[in-house]
């Protein structure tokens, strides 16, 4: 007897790297050694102070029960500290700011919480594929909107309006960009914020790449009414070395962010205190500290660039976030085979382009969430494999 799924289940498929991730396991058992350079889960660590401080929390009497659904007032005022120090924009702990048990939880909650059955919603093409998921387990309408490298991967706002936008609901941004390591910048963001306003479009933009080989460090929050019309998550999982511990933030204005603690507190029951109170010491990190971190991305940044030149890709310059985004060599038919191919007889695994939309798929991801050591060790393999084929 099987009780069936409800009929929403079938509108998304296992998430990509939930089933590749499970296939790179089978084949280790197998005795194959797989160097996985796909994943973006940072392999260093978070400050020694953001540790103790939720061993020393965890010791404390009463930090074990259940917390505030809007968390503790501490890491509020830590994410708006957070902002005003880097961002130069300046938030409201009370009313402005919403901690999250991870920023993929937000992109769910404010889904849920604008997203009608039947609304559009604009997802980027190459983007984060949650975005689209999101939107059609709600039953809203996925529009993708095209990001190219000729338009430096930014959206093409005249050619959206011409295409028309009555339906759309809700538009997902995502700068520094994830595959492409594209940049925002001021003047981009201005625009967006007045598309949205013209288009009465709420935009969100998810933004935990901007301290990984970034220096100017932009929030969409900056631009002239963006409170109006615009959402922005942020998370600690990239910029503090945090994956594992789920905690990110949702900022914007006060009618927003209540609108979605409706949806959260339904969903959960507030973070372990000792998590936030780690997460509140994680904010106050000094510059020297991300500077650290980028000195260690920026030596592996340069063995990708090694990977993807002897493998005919092409590469921007001037990249940000913790990966790599090449185009790949005209050899190829598609991203996903010459993934499949270093997977395979290599035993190294890059990301297709393809998982993140149709204009990625002549493109291929190295993450840089692997030590040097072993980012070497794949260039080795690769060149072997490369003169066997030879």
């Amino acid at each position: 007897m099987y009780i069936p799924a409800a009929d929403r289940i079938h509108s998304v498929t296992e998430y990509y790297f939930s089933q590749k991730l499970r296939e790179i396991e089978q084949m280790r058992k197998t005795g194959i050694d797989v160097i996985n350079l796909g994943i973006g889960s940072p392999d260093l660590a978070p400050s020694e102070k953001t540790i103790e401080a939720l061993v020393k929390s965890s010791y404390e009497q009463g930090n074990h029960g259940y917390q505030s659904y809007k968390g503790i007032p501490e890491l509020r005022t830590g994410f708006a500290n957070w902002y005003a120090r880097h961002f130069g924009v300046k938030l409201d702990p009370e009313r402005e700011i919403l901690p999250l048990m991870g920023s993929k939880e937000g992109i769910m909650h404010i889904s849920m919480a604008f997203v009608n059955q039947g609304d559009e919603v604009l997802i980027p093409d190459p983007g984060y594929p949650t975005y689209g998921s999101a939107t059609a387990l709600l039953g809203g309408i996925t529009r993708t909107y095209s990001l190219t490298e000729g338009n430096d991967w930014l959206p093409d706002f005249d050619l959206l309006e011409k295409q028309g936008l009555e339906k759309v609901k809700l538009m997902w941004v995502n700068y520094p960009h994830m595959p492409t390591g594209a940049r925002a910048n001021p003047e981009f963001f201005r625009k967006l914020v007045e598309f949205g306003v013209r288009n009465h479009i709420l935009i969100c933009n998810d933004n935990p790449y901007s301290f990984i080989l970034n220096e100017q460090k932009l929030s969409l929050l900056s631009a002239p009414g963006a409170k109006t019309v615009c959402l922005e998550l942020n998370s600690l999982s990239k910029s503090q070395n945090m994956a594992g511990w789920r905690i990110g933030m949702l900022a914007g204005q006060e009618d927003y962010i209540q609108t979605v603690l409706k949806v959260k507190s339904n969903m959960d029951s507030g973070m372990f205190r000792p998590l936030q109170l780690a997460a509140t010491e994680a904010l106050l990190a000094p510059a020297e500290w991300y500077e650290e971190i980028n000195r260690t991305y920026r030596e592996r940044q340069r063995v990708a660039a090694d990977i993807m030149d002897l493998l005919g890709c092409s590469v921007r310059s001037n990249q940000a976030g913790m990966f790599m985004w090449g185009r790949i060599s005209e050899k190829y038919a598609h991203s996903v085979e010459l993934s499949d191919q270093l997977l395979y007889q290599a035993n190294v695994f890059v990301t297709p382009g393809i998982i993140f939309g149709k204009n990625g798929q002549n493109h291929i991801r190295i993450s840089l969430c692997s030590s040097q050591d072993l980012l070497l060790n794949a260039k080795e393999r690769i060149i072997k494999h490369l003169n066997y084929k030879a």
